[in-house]
């Protein structure tokens, strides 16, 4: 296939749709596909027989959950638009409001539907003040138990949504305790807590075991369903970037140029000023660049087993989340394809993108 591609390979995701399983069944809780990561609908058959459903972030993924992905289909927004909730409402098994004042603004609306409400516990794992939901003036979800109370009646359960990247069970056990001291009356009061995503627990080394048995507790102690949202933890390591060497040059350091751009097909990897990952061999150091006029548009440096030159095929690793749902048309650069690869080794192209598609996101 021509490059540049996403390769979605089966073979690397059912790990992490086996450890999902392996927790729904060990813990009681549920499992849904957090579309703000993840929205490649092609693998969908695939996932939905490991995970319970979706969960959104705007009407336009709670739509495409309902319609893709068999099972619940939760609809969260931090704000949700008066033309938009009743077909929020048509397309989803629950909505989570942001606030209490939207869950006031419709409560009317919505008083036949399944409703809960974000809660911020004002702790959090993100290393990063632009992904910290905690961080200070924050506007994603209720943080005083004051504020819920007066509402509480018109729900059935709450979302927490505070870790970020988070592989540290006793992080994440150490806070799931705070929350149930500052919120515990609420929680009791509730059918179902969302735990959000975040939660690494498909990583090497994750004691799956442990996190199972402290859903399990805080399950049983609060009489209530909980769920989890798992983007990233989900997809880890499924996904590759296939890119081609276009140019070479020498400024200091061996340059190459490839047929991607990080700031049109990986964009956090600019937002968060990190680099690409890439399997490396040999002591040959290049840095690898992207195509777009942008003068900081660098995967990063990796070393090779020999010069490259235009031609040579590369796999920029775990590109899947935050990468497809991201991507955009900056420079005009080519959009990449997206393939998979089947269990059984087989390759296919499930979507392509032209000038047509350029010219169409435009006026």
């Amino acid at each position: 296939m021509q490059t540049p591609y996403y390769l979605i390979d089966k073979s690397r995701l059912l790990p992490n749709m086996e450890k999902i399983a392996h927790l729904r069944e060990a813990s009681g809780a549920k499992a849904l596909l957090a579309l703000k990561c993840f929205a490649t609908w092609s693998v969908f058959d695939m996932m939905s027989d490991y995970m319970d459903g979706t969960t959104s972030s705007s009407l336009f993924e709670v739509k495409l959950g309902r319609e893709k992905f068999p099972g619940e289909t939760h609809a969260y927004s931090v704000a949700w638009a008066e033309h938009e909730i009743d077909e929020v409402l048509a397309s989803s098994d629950k909505v989570i409001f942001n606030t209490a004042q939207q869950l006031q603004r419709f409560e009317e609306v919505s008083r036949d539907h399944v409703r809960g409400l974000r809660v911020n516990p004002g702790v959090s794992t993100s290393g990063f003040d632009l992904a910290d939901p905690a961080r200070p003036f924050s506007r994603l979800g209720e943080h005083s138990p004051e504020t819920i109370e007066p509402v509480a009646d018109l729900i059935s359960g709450f979302m927490f949504h505070n870790n970020c990247e988070n592989a540290d069970f006793d992080r994440f056990d150490e806070m799931l305790t705070q929350i149930e001291a500052r919120f515990g009356s609420l929680i009791r009061r509730m059918e179902w807590i969302s735990l959000g995503g975040g939660i690494h627990f498909t990583g090497e080394g994750y004691p799956l075991d442990r996190l199972a048995e402290r859903l399990k507790r805080f399950a049983g102690e609060n009489e209530v369903q909980v769920y989890l949202e798992p983007g990233e933890a989900a997809i880890t390591q499924s996904t590759t970037l296939e890119v081609s060497v276009l140019d070479t040059l020498y400024n200091g350091k061996n340059l190459a140029i490839v047929d991607s751009s990080i700031e049109a097909h990986m964009l956090d990897l600019l937002i968060y000023r990190e680099s690409a990952k890439m399997q490396e061999s040999g002591d040959k150091d290049w840095m690898i660049c992207g195509k777009s006029c942008l003068a900081g548009d660098i995967f990063g440096e990796f070393k090779f087993d020999h010069d490259l030159k235009p031609g040579d095929r590369l796999s920029i690793q775990d590109a899947a989340g935050y990468t497809m749902v991201k991507k955009n048309w900056f420079n005009g650069v080519q959009m990449p394809a997206i393939a998979i690869r089947e269990l059984d080794g087989s390759e296919r192209l499930v979507r392509g993108f032209t000038y047509d598609d350029f010219a169409a996101a435009l006026s």
